[in-house]
């Protein structure tokens, strides 16, 4: 059990050590605080810009986590001959997939818990702006100090991280992303809203179940295939499931109040286990067909 979950934690360390998926948790926070902040317009509620911003960022740029980091992360250990010796020890091939499989959930998931905070803040600041708005006959715009929080989530980490780099030896891009989602988590204490919060995370969980699918049958291919056959397979199969989709990205069910019952989660969310387990299936027997001695 102790090899299984150091192994988990070093797939997950190491997909949050990649510049690359830095560079995505980037991309996610600005588009979630910029996208409301530069779009001065009202449609139809004042939340709407910032929550569908929000929503595409955590799944667009989670597929990226998901399906890329995942294949790095497996190709790495083939290639370079690290899963040759970590079978050496006493952990059995389909032991090992597993664990890799569930440290890149755990990436996943500290991708997809900041990026769902900084979500939260945001709508929240375009929700106290279309009340300022609607009080002074003014166009909806994004609350002042939401916006500055947005930011801070954004830029304190790299420089707190390139701080703690320079003068004590600390890797800056783990530091990073642990530094995000403190101070997302942090942000969103200001103005708490339960009532909010409560609406927003069963769809942020939809779109995270959805999303382990994704990263499941990256695993699988990322196995049997070099990197650019295995992203060309992974992306067919994410094409072909768009039809999925509108059963789990579901951020207009937030309209107007809008929301989500547990009960339609639990369900959705047990749809996925069978193709969570034929791909984790799939990946174990490509991994054990392999030769990788």
């Amino acid at each position: 059990m102790r090899r299984w979950t150091a192994i988990a934690k070093a797939t997950a360390l190491e997909i949050l050590s990649e510049p690359l998926s830095l560079l995505v948790m980037l991309t996610a926070l600005m588009l979630t605080t910029l996208a409301p902040a530069l779009h001065f317009h009202k449609f139809g509620e004042a939340t709407r810009m910032a929550r569908d911003s929000g929503f595409s960022a955590l799944f667009i740029c989670g597929a990226v986590i998901a399906i890329f980091g995942t294949i790095r992360s497996f190709r790495r250990e083939i290639e370079t001959g690290t899963a040759q010796m970590a079978l050496t020890h006493p952990v059995s091939r389909h032991a090992f997939v597993f664990s890799k499989i569930a440290g890149s959930a755990i990436a996943l998931l500290v991708f997809s818990l900041t990026v769902s905070a900084q979500t939260c803040v945001i709508v929240k600041g375009a929700e106290i702006g279309g009340v300022v708005a609607l009080r002074n006959c003014d166009i909806a715009k994004l609350w002042g100090p939401s916006f500055a929080l947005g930011m801070a989530v954004i830029v304190l980490p790299l420089v707190i991280g390139a701080v703690l780099n320079r003068f004590f030896d600390f890797r800056f891009v783990p530091t990073a992303f642990a530094l995000q989602l403190m101070f997302a988590f942090g942000a969103a204490l200001y103005r708490f809203d339960w009532q909010l919060i409560s609406r927003m995370i069963p769809a942020q969980v939809l779109v995270f179940a959805l999303l382990t699918v994704y990263l499941a049958s990256s695993a699988a291919f990322a196995v049997r295939f070099k990197t650019n056959v295995a992203v060309s397979a992974v992306l067919m199969f994410v094409i072909a499931g768009i039809s999925l989709i509108g059963n789990y990205y579901l951020p207009e069910a937030l309209s107007n109040g809008g929301r989500i019952p547990w009960s339609y989660v639990a369900m959705a969310s047990a749809a996925l286990l069978p193709a969570l387990a034929a791909f984790g299936a799939l990946a174990v027997c490509l991994f054990n067909e392999r030769d990788i001695g």
